[in-house]
């Protein structure tokens, strides 16, 4: 078994590519401590190694966020833990772990249709873009004229996600909605 690792624009996070599927295709879901992690056996693979403090599964890819120690250490338990993992017969599409959100989404009812254009644009142009360097951004919110995203995996805690956010998301939102005047994290 093969595992691609590729960098992220955040520093502190990698991603590996197993060549084989992780999650389902629409699936995507972040583990940010062991307990989080202990419905997922590869999470809680993952996290038994000192160091690892985040654990992205997206549909092809698994992104690692570190704390404490250097990539050149983490990386070969990392890849050992993966590889041990799709070997051991487990399933990773079996039963795919439930993600929990810390806020359920909000806007107001009149804004439906708004909404409903804001989450095609970032299903189409910006998740798969996100998706290639290893993170997610999702829906969280609109409110008069802010539109509130969650930012996942690797996007979470990286150095340009505000770039991102500002200069990318927010113009193309901009352009294609008027009403919409600002983008901000959650």
């Amino acid at each position: 078994m093969f595992i691609q690792t590729e960098a992220t624009p955040n520093p502190a996070t990698l991603k590996f590519i197993p060549g084989r599927p992780v999650l389902g295709a629409e699936d995507a879901v972040e583990y940010r401590d062991p307990t989080e992690g202990e419905s997922s056996p590869l999470a809680a693979r993952l996290f038994e190694i000192d160091g690892v403090r985040g654990v992205f599964l997206g549909s092809d890819f698994i992104s690692v966020t570190k704390g404490d120690g250097e990539w050149q250490h983490l990386k070969p338990a990392i890849l050992g833990a993966i590889m041990e993992h799709y070997l051991s017969g487990e399933a990773m599409t079996e039963g795919a772990p439930t993600e929990v959100e810390s806020d359920a989404e909000f806007f107001e009812p009149a804004d439906e249709e708004t909404v409903k254009t804001i989450k095609e644009l970032l299903d189409t142009r910006v998740r798969p873009a996100v998706a290639q360097d290893g993170g997610d951004i999702t829906f969280q919110g609109y409110r008069n004229g802010i539109v509130f995203l969650h930012m996942r995996g690797a996007c979470s805690g990286c150095p340009s996600s505000t770039a991102t956010l500002r200069h990318g998301i927010e113009n193309l939102l901009r352009h294609f909605i008027p009403e919409v005047q600002e983008v901000r994290p959650i």
